[in-house]
């Protein structure tokens, strides 16, 4: 499953984000490292499905009058404070914990009511410009740590005739989430002595920071937008190269009043329906929530999701089916199952993806929408409903 982290400095709002992002219950407290553990859940990416090509929607219990939403794993990592590359703060734990993530949303406190170090301060007494590289530089940091203590092993390889320095490091990145193509690519972008022992700090640093860059793309999510000033977020637009403006707090009151059964609302839905009885006071909590939303395009929460996973780690969804024409698995249920693949999978890789069974037996793959066969080099699009014809099924 494609896992996404939550990162930032204490007090940012991350726990928030991931309550109402996952449903699941966190402690949520404006004082430092109120998470120690990293939480998983499992949150969505939302897109259209395909069932609206159909006279009647698919039904699924994660389709929503059309609305698609696709499972994905979701981490609350701790709040990191500047140094935890050195350990500060439980720093190198809690780094740790964001290599298993495929992308990390950095979440910041766009109010400018946490200072440097985490600690809750008046909204406007911190610039969170001065915020946006930061995990960027603690990773890179952490990393260029790693690999300089274990640089002498790499040094001692390459001693050996048979030494190729892309195996040595994908061995030492592999932690990472680093593969070979991903250390190929990034050395051919870099200048460096072709003897490890001529390696230095500016080599090593380098390469961490292109291995970050690709391994660990980062989005910037500017938290609690409904407080922060309109400049302000230009000036972060104009300091990060993706800015998702958020209301964490808005998005958690939109769900427990879906689940109160007073609002009719969808995640990722620009505007949401009042259809029970509130008081007033919760009528005027619901209407800054709208305008902010007006103003946004919605609470952000849903939006930095589908940014992070469509646009940042370039994915696409695809529906395997048994019936070609119905569009339904061997119970009967239409569309099923949804799987996010990276962009240029082929059938045999959503083969893979449904089972290794159907994989190893894979004999063709058949277009449902055109009802036309397809080639095993065919790649996939977006909204693709595939049936996978295999020895396995």
């Amino acid at each position: 499953m494609l896992s996404l982290a939550l990162a930032g400095k204490p007090n940012a709002g991350k726990s928030t984000f991931y309550t109402a992002a996952t449903r699941a219950d966190v402690d949520v407290a404006n004082y430092p490292f109120t998470t120690i553990d990293a939480n998983r859940g499992v949150a969505t990416a939302r897109t259209d499905c395909p069932c609206l090509e159909r006279e009647e929607r698919c039904g699924n219990d994660r389709c929503h009058d059309g609305k698609r939403y696709v499972p994905l794993e979701l981490y609350d990592v701790a709040g990191l404070v500047p140094g935890a590359h050195e350990g500060r703060g439980l720093g190198n734990q809690f780094l740790d914990e964001l290599t298993n993530a495929d992308a990390i949303l950095h979440v910041i406190d766009a109010s400018g009511g946490t200072d440097a170090e985490g600690e809750p301060v008046e909204p406007g007494s911190h610039d969170p410009v001065d915020d946006v590289e930061f995990i960027e530089q603690e990773m890179t940091q952490w990393l260029a740590g790693i690999i300089d203590r274990n640089w002498e092993a790499v040094e001692r390889k390459s001693r050996s005739p048979e030494f190729d320095i892309n195996d040595a490091l994908t061995e030492l990145l592999t932690g990472f989430g680093a593969t070979t193509a991903d250390v190929a690519a990034c050395l051919r972008d870099l200048d460096y002595p072709d003897d490890p022992m001529q390696w230095g700090d500016e080599e090593t640093e380098a390469l961490a920071a292109a291995v970050r860059a690709r391994t660990k793309p980062i989005i910037l999510v500017a938290n609690k937008v409904d407080i922060a000033p309109d400049e302000t977020l230009q000036r972060l637009r104009e300091a990060a190269e993706v800015v998702i403006p958020a209301t964490a707090d808005g998005e958690l009151a939109l769900r427990r009043a879906v689940e109160a059964g007073v609002v009719d609302y969808d995640p990722g839905d620009e505007d949401f329906e009042i259809v029970g009885d509130i008081s007033d006071e919760q009528a005027a909590g619901l209407d800054e929530i709208r305008d902010v939303m007006a103003e946004h395009g919605g609470t952000g929460v849903q939006t930095a999701l589908n940014a992070a996973v469509y646009d940042l780690l370039d994915h696409l969804t695809a529906y395997p089916v048994e019936s070609e024409s119905k569009w339904t698995d061997g119970q009967g249920d239409v569309l099923p199952d949804a799987f996010l693949l990276p962009e240029g999978s082929t059938p045999t890789d959503l083969a893979a993806k449904i089972h290794s069974d159907i994989a190893e037996g894979y004999l063709h793959a058949v277009n449902a929408r055109t009802d036309r066969k397809i080639s095993d080099s065919y790649e996939l699009e977006e909204g693709d409903v595939i049936k996978i014809v295999s020895t396995a099924s």
